[in-house]
């Protein structure tokens, strides 16, 4: 009968929810790790009692519980073949902050930079980061001991962590916190399993050759990022075993024991306040790793608040990622490594002393050859360039990747050049160029070899490699696990880091705590083989998957979901900025996750046992809430190109499973708007009236709010053939063709007839030629063959015509953008294609390109003033930029613009009108855009360049917003 019943039995009892379908295991069976173990349910708790039932089912059942927040962990520690355990849905709640203790008490699942937020207006902050700081949460810091690029500063994890409330394994409240010598020889008298702990440690570590023991062969102590097995180094140094001021706390214990002693619920961390306001950055730029890192040494002599290293392999990189170009712009030369080192104060005056005084000691050194100084935003801009590193390296195309697990090696500072060195020669005899990714300031190297785990010989280098640099940092009394803890990569060389005698405390640590192992097995004691459960099996033959979209680039679409490497990007917040990934921002389901869907695709095309991969019910559920807003492709570091992923898998699983009537609706629209345009005053009393316009959203499935678009009263083709005859005749600046896309022609014609004014008043000849729709419908509902049709065509109209003197400029980005996107996975004549579109321009790019000729110029408008308020449309952001559109509406000398922090409108094309997905496009609205108009006094022009946005914006705020052109067009003299 299997354990089916029983967890169907436990999922009624809790107040939170478990799931047991292939779908959600599949999605939880890997973390941002190379490894792979499908659990046997997933678990989203919503109360204390509910973990207690959690572990009382896991006692009963002899099976595990694995802890898990964002699952960002890079060595496994999030994967497990029992009962996945999130508290990343309901456990997000910050519960007191004691400003004059200067703590704050929180549940595990509340995001680190989320926690700072909240902090900053009491002058407070907490220390320890990561580079995924904007979705890693506190339970995941602790479980680790976290330390990130602040750490020479302000410390890490361990150090901040004051009280945890845990669940013991037999579903006791404990609360663990600080205790006098004398509260904790009482605590040992108790008669239940927290008494048995405190006799066990103080049996375990009060005899002083063990001490002796204990310090000679764990991690330096110098070395504060050491996360090496359990750290009872650590408790040594407290009152209870030595002559030391220090109280006993056994948090110490439980930071950076990866969730394998006790089930944290709760914890109460200490806080600093906050870092002087004025910053620099100096960006040290060097022309090899061995100079970078000698170099280390005499600058940590300054009060750095971080000292961080990246080498070329991860620059280069960034020259791949759209999002991170504008990053990169300090770089001077090709730097085989830079050092980005960062001075604090409180006044300009200080800081500036501080970074010429570090610009001295560089110039004293003679390693570096250049050292720019960095201000404000763009110290920003640097930093989440470093920040993004380890994620980028997931751009290597192939499979052959950076792998972790070697990355997190630390040594005290002064060894530091002599072991890479040492490393750098080891690597060479396994002709192997490591990344060099580095917090250089702590001591700690992110070195990965680049390695195809797929192959059985790359496997055993794997391991051959781990071994012998668990050699080599043993030698140098080094920590194997810096920050990134030991979960399954590293386990397995505890004994030898560590001592075998040391090694067998821990297990009886975890004995103690853990006596049927129901913890997040196989991490820290008794590990699981570093080289299996890996995520690929080994050897296989690759699946051959044909698509009808060109995924080449990538070498296949199963490779294009392989590049999605766990880092979690697509979990960041609305507050953080950018667009990815609407749907989880508004879900806050790992289900909804870009991660989430390239995970699922990877794993069902890999393992299919169909004749039809893609024929899988639960991808049709994972890509469900995708809105295809593209931001994967730019925000994402590895760049896994999602909403092209979904466009193939709809075409592929509408082979076997048909094409629905309103698909159909959707995707041939612009047929059904040449039909209505011939009748308009008739079609748009039928869309407008409410009961006719309720009949046609029942039968078709549209939500009953939407206002459904109406049609104009003469497409744009009759508008031109009329303004082409009577517009002037003279000497233009240039020609262009604008393409006239199926929303503008039938929709806003309004719209485009600004743009036909706007562009001859400012004296350029306007060309429509006849061609094709762009397609973007097609597209959006996966009906590709009919998509590839009108790509042809589009091609075949243009080639001849579109050059860098005549360029084609487009209205409605979704469109016009195509031809730089889909049309190049598409197109038969590639070469044409590409020459298209390389000059190819959203019409508010022209502009900005026709202003920095001088071509265009403030004084042709008017000096009137005006507010304006502009939302910039996701593929717009994804593929080109929002600063065009920012550019254009500040033309007019006195028009003051801002732009929305807004991401996702949540319309997305004909997502928002689908009954089943009206609450989520509503509920992406709000996220940002609906409370930033509502907030906008109505004499504050809305602009928006998106047909869909604006419907959006209509239907969630009810204002009207303009086209940016149109904008223009008025204040045109």
């Amino acid at each position: 009968m299997g354990l089916e019943p029983h967890l169907q039995a436990l999922r009624n009892t809790l107040s939170g929810e478990l799931f047991f379908d292939d779908l959600l295991k599949s999605l939880y069976a890997t973390d941002a790790s190379v490894y792979r173990m499908l659990p046997l349910a997933v678990a989203y708790p919503e109360t204390v009692e509910d973990i207690r039932k959690l572990i009382q089912f896991a006692e009963r059942h002899q099976m595990s519980l694995i802890p898990r927040t964002a699952g960002t962990s890079l060595a496994g520690q999030c994967v497990g073949s029992g009962i996945v355990v999130d508290v990343s849905r309901h456990f997000t709640k910050i519960l007191h902050l004691d400003k004059d203790r200067q703590t704050v008490t929180v549940q595990p699942g509340v995001v680190r930079d989320v926690l700072n937020n909240y902090l900053k207006p009491f002058g407070l902050f907490f220390g320890p980061n990561t580079s995924t700081s904007n979705r890693c949460m506190l339970g995941g810091m602790v479980g680790n001991n976290s330390s990130g690029s602040t750490s020479i500063k302000y410390g890490v994890t361990r150090d901040k962590v004051l009280e945890m409330h845990t669940i013991l394994s037999d579903g006791t409240e404990v609360v663990f916190g600080e205790l006098t010598t004398a509260q904790f020889l009482e605590k040992t008298k108790k008669d239940t399993l927290e008494g048995h702990l405190y006799r066990t440690i103080y049996e375990e570590l009060k005899p002083s050759a063990v001490q002796e023991r204990v310090l000679e062969n764990f991690p330096k102590p110098e070395i504060h990022r050491r996360n090496t097995g359990y750290a009872i180094d650590a408790l040594i140094q407290t009152e209870v075993f030595n002559a030391s001021s220090r109280t006993f706390n056994m948090c110490e214990l439980l930071s950076g024991s990866e969730g394998t002693l006790a089930f944290t619920t709760q914890m109460t961390l200490k806080l600093d306040l906050l870092p002087p306001s004025e910053a620099i950055m100096v960006a040290a730029h060097f022309d090899s790793i061995e100079k970078c890192l000698h170099a280390v040494v005499p600058l940590m002599k300054h009060d750095l608040y971080s000292c961080e290293m990246m080498d070329k392999t991860i620059l280069d990189c960034t020259r791949n990622n759209k999002t991170q170009e504008e990053n990169r712009t300090f770089l001077q030369g090709d730097p085989k490594a830079i050092l980005m080192c960062e001075v604090r104060a409180n006044t300009k005056a200080e800081v500036e002393a501080q970074a010429g005084g570090l610009i001295e000691t560089l110039k004293q050194t003679g390693l570096s050859y250049a050292h720019p100084m960095l201000f404000g935003e763009d110290v920003n801009k640097a930093t989440t360039l470093r920040s993004a590193g380890l994620g980028l390296l997931g751009n290597i195309i192939g499979d052959k990747k950076a792998v972790a697990c070697i990355e997190d090696t630390a040594v005290v500072l002064d060894d530091l050049a002599d072991y890479i060195s040492e490393f750098t020669s080891l690597m060479r005899d396994y002709k192997q160029d490591a990344v060099y990714y580095a917090h250089a300031g702590a001591g700690e190297i992110h070195l990965r070899p680049i390695l195809n785990l797929k192959r059985k010989q790359d496997v055993s280098l794997f391991r051959k490699i781990t071994t012998d640099v668990a050699t080599l940092v043993k030698r140098y009394g080094g920590s194997m696990s810096g920050e990134h803890g030991d979960g399954i990569v590293r386990a397995e060389f505890i004994p030898m880091m560590i001592g075998e005698e040391n090694y067998e405390i821990l297990k009886r640590i975890k004995q103690a705590f853990d006596p049927h192992c129901i913890f997040n097995p196989g991490k820290i004691v008794d590990a699981y083989p570093m080289d299996q459960s890996l995520r690929y099996t080994v050897d296989r033959k690759e699946p051959e998957i044909h698509t009808l979209l060109d995924f080449s680039r990538s070498q296949g679409i199963l490779r294009e979901a392989e590049k999605c490497n766990g880092s979690g990007d697509c979990r960041k917040l609305p507050e953080f900025g950018g667009v990815m990934c609407p749907s989880y921002r508004a879900t806050r389901n790992e289900k909804d996750t870009t991660r989430a869907r390239a995970n699922a695709l990877r794993e069902f095309l890999t393992h299919s046992t169909k004749d039809n991969p893609f024929n899988h019910d639960e991808l049709k559920s994972v890509f469900d809430l995708c809105l295809s807003c593209k931001a994967c492709a730019s925000e994402c570091p590895s760049s896994v190109d999602v909403a092209s992923l979904k466009a193939e898998f709809q075409y592929q699983y509408q082979k076997d499973n048909g094409v629905s009537l309103r698909t159909k609706l959707f995707a041939y629209n612009n047929r059904i708007n040449t039909w209505s345009s011939r009748m308009p005053r008739l079609s748009n009393a039928m869309l407008s009236n409410s009961i006719s316009a309720s009949l046609l959203k029942w039968t078709f499935g549209i939500a009953k709010p939407r206002t459904l678009p109406l049609v104009s009263d003469k497409s744009l083709y009759r508008h031109y053939s009329e303004f082409r005859t009577n517009r002037k005749q003279g000497r233009y600046l240039k020609k262009v063709y604008l393409f006239n896309d199926e929303f503008t022609n039938f929709l806003d014609t309004a719209i485009g007839m600004d743009a036909l004014e706007l562009l001859e008043g400012l004296n350029y000849e306007v060309q429509i030629i006849g061609h094709e729709e762009s397609g973007r419908a097609f597209l959006s509902k996966g009906l590709l063959e009919q998509a590839r049709v009108l790509a042809n065509k589009n091609v075949a109209v243009f080639k001849d015509v579109i050059t860098a003197e005549t360029p084609l400029i487009g209205i409605e980005p979704s469109a016009i953008l195509s031809f730089k996107d889909e049309y190049l996975k598409l197109a038969d004549d590639l070469e044409a294609a590409e020459a298209i579109a390389r000059n190819t321009f959203l019409i508010e790019e022209f502009i900005q390109n026709e202003i920095k000729l001088g071509n265009i110029r403030p004084e042709q408008f008017t000096s009137e003033s005006k507010t304006i308020k502009f939302h910039g449309h996701c593929h717009q952001k994804a593929l080109a930029n929002q600063s065009s559109s920012f550019e254009v509406l500040n033309l007019p000398r006195n028009y003051k613009v801002t732009i929305i922090p807004s991401g996702c409108c949540g319309m997305a094309g004909s997502f928002g009108y689908e009954k089943e997905h009206y609450e989520v496009s509503m509920l992406v609205g709000e996220q940002r855009l609906f409370p930033a108009i509502r907030n906008t006094p109505e004499n504050v022009i809305i602009s928006a360049n998106g047909t869909s946005c604006r419907h959006q914006i209509k239907d969630g705020t009810q204002r009207e917003a303009e086209h940016p052109i149109s904008v223009l067009r008025k204040a045109l003299l």
